[in-house]
């Protein structure tokens, strides 16, 4: 099982004001499955990651992660995903983010 509602992300190289927006801005994100905002129906992580073998699982939502990042929070780019277990056995991602270089 994956709960990305528990998903952990780390912020490098902002103030503590700018990563609690970005925080709260891409946790909204990852939160959301695709289709559910009705003025933005791509809004969110596509879902097809779940119910799938274990490392399939992993790379198709840390792909969806790092595309959905980068459309949608300028600010950052996504620097690696990890993930984790919680005492439950699900599966918790963890994602890496920095400052985006090109800030155009």
């Amino acid at each position: 099982m994956i709960d990305v509602g528990k998903t952990a992300i780390l912020l490098n190289g902002f103030s503590k004001n700018e990563a609690e927006d970005i925080r709260r801005c891409l946790s909204a994100l990852y939160m959301v499955r695709v289709g559910e905002q009705p003025l933005d129906r791509d809004f969110g992580l596509d879902q097809s990651f779940v119910d799938q073998p274990l490392n399939i699982a992993k790379n198709l939502l840390a792909l969806e992660v790092i595309k959905k990042t980068k459309r949608y929070e300028k600010r950052v780019e996504v620097e690696k995903i990890d993930f984790k277990f919680d005492e439950e056995g699900q599966m918790i991602p963890v994602v890496y983010v920095k400052k985006r270089g090109d800030l155009t």
